[in-house]
């Protein structure tokens, strides 16, 4: 299996997710609902002149057929990055392979899950590629 570095697209992209993540974990801290963070980080992503998409839906091709009520990423980036938003206490495993699954059904290379409920934001941010 050969494996493809990102693009320099991608790469400035994700840099910016990240900064977009570590921006709201400083101002908000940890604490808060999930979907609190959600907005405020796509406020942030829109600040870096970054595009979004919210819940948005993967439709399931199984059998032959499509199912719309398939799975939901919380937050498209660019149409590149899949980003799964947490505010927990402790990360479960199957999230990992959740993003990976999105990530195949999708399309997509690079994935982040990140946990704001955190005391230091680098601790809560897992950067998957596929």
């Amino acid at each position: 299996m050969t494996f493809q570095l990102l693009s320099e697209r991608e790469e400035a992209i994700a840099q910016k997710i990240v900064d977009a993540a570590y921006a709201v974990h400083k101002k908000l801290g940890p604490g808060l609902l999930e979907k609190v963070y959600e907005v405020c980080f796509c406020h942030e992503l829109s600040k870096r002149g970054l595009k979004y998409q919210r819940q948005v839906d993967i439709p399931i091709i199984y059998d032959g057929m499509v199912f719309d009520e398939g799975l939901r990423i919380d937050v498209l980036v660019e149409d590149l990055i899949i980003c799964e938003l947490q505010a927990v206490e402790e990360m479960n495993p199957v999230w990992e392979a959740q993003i990976l699954s999105h990530l195949k059904l999708a399309g997509k290379r690079l994935g982040f899950l990140i946990n704001f409920n955190v005391p230091v934001i680098k601790d809560g941010i897992k950067r998957i590629i596929l």
